[in-house]
């Protein structure tokens, strides 16, 4: 035995290279063993862990919970809207809008919705309830809604914020176009929209302005109390100086007769709005024309207005939605009849403003839209038409009626009110830095 053991130890020694060789081959193959046995015990672990029921539904849970649960919607009202139709656009079931209106009325008349104020309100997306709503009465006043927990009830509580009102007054000068000369006033976009539908009856935006052309704005805004400014409230006055004349407008809100009027006391709105978009382009005027698309000579029955995409288009008269859908080769489009004489269609769209399908009616400068290039288009822009007991015409030279003059009475309290605000008007400028 122990001449075996002499006999292996002067072998190892005489190949030393071949002996360390073949143990770390050994070694290797152990070690290639015991990882491998190691590896697939973590694998089947795993395995069982996935497989497990209970990690399956918390890893479901977290998965869903990826995407957003809750939908938070602010809705500004306009004309013609009940609560009902509001939230049923958005989805809510008539049992959650039931209860809703239940707790609502209560305390409050919630039939007369105030136009131009907002209804806010938190959509849980996993069972699409409401669980929070906020009701506006006034400016200053809202209803809170809170949905109880695992209840089909609401915890109501009335929220009251103090407003103040603030006059403002803004002058520019029209460089490029009136929007953005306005934005960089900080001008707030709906007074812009607002002082571009006053002025939409008399002024064609991409033809009656000039460079360096002059306009005046005296608004009203509600700050609260730190100061920001909570929203904006009625347009004062306004003067867009063409060419050097001036057209001053000045607004009256006596009952029966409100609105914009020209220092004669005359009613600036008309039956339509010569142009229903701001700071548009006149791309394709009314007639015989080469059809862009076909290369055939074709009559043009209707007024393209090219613009960028999403500029908001306005109603140009009050009226009723007739139609709002795809018009084939017109794309997304709206009819509107605003009498017996008059109606109105706005092609191209790129989608419909929140409320808008058919059997809406609209008030004059509501925003019923936006710019695209849907359908049969090689831009954005927008396909207007006007029509007239039946018979499109060119709406740039349709001659409207003029708005009403106010007489007696309303004409004494106009002038009290026109001076008042030029009085207004000269203290702000005074107190400008």
């Amino acid at each position: 035995m122990k001449k075996n053991i002499s006999r292996f130890i002067q072998f190892t020694k005489q190949n030393f290279e071949i002996t360390l060789l073949v143990f770390s081959l050994i070694l290797l193959i152990s070690l290639t063993h015991s990882y491998n046995s190691l590896k697939n015990a973590k694998k089947q672990n795993v395995y069982n862990i996935i497989e497990n029921i209970y990690f399956k539904k918390t890893l479901n849970f977290y998965f869903d919970n990826l995407s957003p649960k809750y939908q938070n919607i602010n809705h500004k009202i306009t004309q013609g809207e009940t609560l009902d139709k509001i939230l049923f656009n958005y989805k809510v079931t008539k049992k959650e809008i039931k209860i809703i209106k239940k707790e609502l009325a209560k305390k409050n008349n919630i039939q007369n919705l105030k136009i131009g104020l907002t209804i806010e309100f938190t959509i849980d997306k996993s069972n699409e309830k409401i669980i929070k709503f906020i009701f506006p009465l006034s400016r200053t006043k809202k209803i809170q809604l809170v949905k109880i927990t695992n209840k089909d009830l609401f915890k109501s509580k009335e929220i009251i914020k103090n407003l103040n009102k603030k006059i403002i007054l803004k002058e520019g000068i029209i460089s490029q176009s009136l929007y953005k000369s306005a934005i960089d006033l900080d001008i707030k976009p709906n007074i812009i929209v607002e002082f571009a539908r006053i002025y939409g009856f008399e002024v064609d935006f991409q033809r009656d302005i000039r460079k360096n052309d002059i306009y005046q704005i005296v608004y009203e805004v509600y700050e609260d109390e730190e100061g920001n400014i909570y929203e904006s409230g009625n347009i004062l006055y306004a003067n867009l100086i063409l060419s050097g004349q001036p057209n001053q407008l000045y607004y009256f809100d006596q009952k029966n007769n409100e609105g914009h009027f020209d220092i004669n006391g005359k009613s600036i709105q008309k039956a339509l709005m010569k142009t229903p978009i701001n700071g548009a382009r006149l791309s394709s005027s009314f007639g015989m024309r080469k059809h862009p698309i076909s290369g055939f000579n074709k009559m043009h029955r209707g007024t393209d207005f090219a613009a960028p995409m999403n500029t908001p288009i306005m109603a140009s008269g009050n009226g009723v939605i007739t139609k709002a859908k795809w018009c084939g080769g017109g794309g997304n489009c709206i009819k509107i009849k605003h009498n017996s004489k008059y109606s109105t269609v706005y092609a191209h769209m790129s989608k419909f403003a929140n409320g808008i399908k058919s059997g809406v009616r609209v008030k004059q400068g509501r925003i019923i839209g936006y710019v695209g290039s849907t359908g049969i288009s090689t831009g954005p822009h927008l396909h207007y038409e006007v029509i007239v007991n039946g018979k499109k015409v060119n709406s740039q030279k349709l001659k409207l009626p003029s708005g009403k003059i106010l007489l007696g009475k309303n004409r004494k309290l106009f002038e009290i009110s026109r001076i008042k605000t030029d009085v207004l008007i000269s203290e702000l400028v005074i107190s400008q830095p």
